[in-house]
């Protein structure tokens, strides 16, 4: 069986070494309210953002950028500055012996300017807006619940 591979980039966390990621926290203004884009992870079905391994010749906010538009279809300028971090254990092999890799996420917050319906894993993922406190509830890692509970479009 041939494993994934999982770029060396890490980032030391509670006296760990994790792998780093990055993730766009996509938000629009909808009917006076601050909506966010959650996708379904193609695994699991779980609802998350858009995220993804570094990417070379990009700078951590393009990549973010970048992953929004190939899972969601999200076009965008993310912010330069991350908004916050959260951490997970990505499983790689979901076999009788699943394979964890720790990682941390910088997020980086990119106001959706348009959503394309054809993009490359959109038959792959979900898709969907939800308002902050909902986003909040639908995903499982506590670290982004609270990111997402408290974000704030003047914060960004």
């Amino acid at each position: 069986m041939r494993m994934k591979s999982v770029p060396k980039e890490t980032f030391a966390c509670d006296g760990a070494d994790r792998r780093t990621q990055y993730a766009a926290l996509c938000w629009r203004q909808s009917h006076g309210r601050t909506e966010v884009l959650l996708v379904t992870s193609r695994e699991t079905g779980r609802w998350v953002i858009p995220k993804g391994w570094p990417i070379t010749g990009l700078s951590p906010a393009d990549a973010a950028a970048r992953e929004a538009w190939e899972e969601a279809g999200a076009k965008g300028k993310a912010e330069a500055e991350a908004l916050g971090f959260f951490t997970y254990d990505k499983v790689l092999d979901r076999t009788s012996a699943p394979v964890e890799v720790p990682c941390i996420v910088a997020v980086y917050a990119m106001r959706v300017s348009h959503r394309q319906k054809v993009f490359p894993e959109a038959r792959e993922r979900r898709v969907k807006w939800f308002a902050l406190d909902r986003a909040a509830l639908k995903v499982d890692e506590p670290e982004l619940q609270t990111l997402i509970a408290g974000f704030s479009p003047a914060s960004s």
